[in-house]
């Protein structure tokens, strides 16, 4: 990389090439067009040295925080972090800010759809190619008898599934969004009610037959039931535009050599360790 990327320096101070190019694996990129990884690289580790050669000229010093599972902050992220605590200011987020950003998206703060379900699972684990080839096979025949008797899916849920709702008839109960994999959670969405999914569908599991019992629509969230979640995000919002301002300022303000920063990327608290 050194022979085909010139240096990089930030008020004189130098970017390795070799820690660009560590970096630049946390960056995607286009088969066969690792210049843009590089280059996406080398300016967030371009907002680093900023924000660490700020937090210097402010008189800041590291105090590293455990991250838990044993791991503790470096001395680079530490100072990035207390400098960016103290240099952001972001615009207050207002109680008129949040009642307007409900009103402009009425539909958006819904409760969930509530699902009850039930199945019959034929296990076969991933990989097996022979033992999911023959689950398939169980669960088409099961399915076929379905067609012709489906009041008996509770005693095929009882004596075929490998679920241990089988003892309920393979009842699952009442289901949110995300309680099942994604594949079983798009059959229900498009299920109607009382109806058989007309084909096994395949999850890391092995194969579902899936019946929908009940379907309960989400409904409109009242402003008050939601008012502290926009809050949340609009304080978000506003921290990173924030974050984004400082960054560009320091940005205009710096000689930086070997590397475009236009446009700057905004960062997040620790930019550049992917």
């Amino acid at each position: 990389m050194g022979a085909l990327f010139p240096e990089v320096t930030v008020n004189g101070e130098a970017i390795a090439h070799a820690e660009i190019a560590a970096e630049a694996q946390h960056h995607a990129a286009p088969a066969g067009k690792p210049g843009l990884a590089w280059r996406a690289a080398a300016r967030a580790l371009v907002v680093r040295a900023l924000l660490r050669q700020a937090a210097r000229e402010a008189g800041l010093v590291p105090a590293p925080r455990e991250l838990g599972n044993g791991k503790v902050e470096t001395d680079d992220d530490a100072l990035i972090r207390a400098y960016l605590d103290e240099a952001v200011d972001p615009a207050p987020v207002g109680e008129e800010d949040c009642r307007r950003a409900y009103d402009a998206r009425p539909g958006q703060f819904r409760s969930p759809d509530l699902f009850e379900a039930s199945h019959i699972l034929i296990a076969a684990p991933p990989g097996d190619e022979t033992a999911r080839k023959a689950a398939r096979e169980k669960a088409e025949e099961i399915l076929r008898k379905l067609q012709d008797a489906p009041d008996s899916f509770g005693h095929h849920a009882r004596t075929a599934s490998d679920c241990s709702s089988a003892g309920q008839g393979g009842r699952l109960g009442q289901l949110r969004p995300g309680d099942t994999v994604p594949q079983f959670e798009a059959v229900l969405t498009r299920l109607e009610e009382g109806r058989i999914w007309p084909e096994p569908v395949e999850s890391r599991f092995g194969f579902h037959i899936i019946r929908l019992d009940h379907r309960a629509e989400g409904r409109p969230l009242p402003y008050e039931a939601v008012r502290g979640e926009i809050r949340e995000a609009l304080e978000k919002a506003a921290w990173a535009r924030a974050a984004r301002a400082l960054v560009e300022g320091l940005v205009a303000r710096a000689e930086i050599t070997g590397i475009d920063m236009a446009p700057a990327g905004a960062p997040a608290q620790g930019a550049g360790t992917g």
